[in-house]
């Protein structure tokens, strides 16, 4: 990617998800810039990479504070000239888990969780994207769903049919179409632009009922993260397989 060496910021990655591919993106020689809603997290996350002898820095970046986007722009642009990887990790469930509630879903978590989950990952991605079109091999990963997929929402019997949280369901399918639209705009480029699902992942947000530990749920966006030339665009993957739109 860059020159000198592979830049990748990751959001919320002071915990779970996105600290596990922070770590695993570290020990394959990237650079980290590991960013967090306080800077004191961040800190704490680069504190615990170092010691894997990882190459971490902290940056506040709350997702939720237009302001930090061009800060961080500014900042990554002062040091390193370039970004080459870009994980929109960060996102929020704020739907109750009794089943589906759609007819009462309140405007205020549909504005909250699109706020977090699809506006900010547009709005970051665009404030960086003049630096990752001075990449090599520009990367971007959007954290999205499997409970993304409309088709398989759609879908009787599919495996997800009766897991309907509409807010942020319909969250991630605004974010699969950022993708879509996103890659089909840079394609002939260097940049990259996928939607991964991590897998349903021991997380806060998943639960100690969900069936992966959190170093499967990183995979995936490594993997996408690292993708050579002749990689996907505009997928929606899991594991290296296409999961249906």
């Amino acid at each position: 990617m860059s020159e000198q060496k592979t830049i990748a910021l990751i959001t919320g990655a002071n915990r779970g998800i996105g600290l596990e591919t922070a770590r695993q993106l570290g020990k394959k020689g990237v650079t980290i810039l590991a960013a967090a809603r306080e800077l004191s997290r961040s800190e704490a996350a680069v504190a615990e990479l170092k010691k894997e002898g990882i190459d971490a820095r902290p940056i506040k970046l709350d997702v939720d504070n237009p302001a930090d986007y061009k800060a961080a722009a500014d900042k990554i642009e002062k040091e390193f000239g370039v970004l080459d990887i870009l994980i929109n990790n960060a996102g929020i469930m704020l739907d109750g888990r009794k089943g589906n509630e759609t007819s009462t879903t309140s405007p205020e978590i549909l504005k909250k969780t699109f706020d977090t989950n699809f506006f900010a990952v547009v709005a970051l991605t665009q404030t960086l994207l003049p630096l990752l079109k001075k990449s090599k091999a520009g990367r971007i990963v959007n954290l999205s769903s499997i409970l993304g997929s409309n088709t398989l929402h759609a879908t009787k019997g599919s495996f997800i049919y009766d897991a309907k949280t509409f807010a942020y369901d319909a969250s991630k399918v605004a974010l699969n179409s950022f993708t879509i639209h996103l890659a089909h705009e840079l394609q002939g480029t260097n940049i990259k632009v996928n939607s991964a699902h991590p897998g349903w992942v021991k997380t806060e947000m998943g639960g100690e009922g969900a069936m992966l530990e959190i170093e499967d749920g990183a995979k995936t966006s490594v993997a996408l993260a690292t993708l050579p030339d002749e990689g996907p665009t505009g997928a929606y993957i899991h594991m290296g397989e296409a999961l249906p739109w």
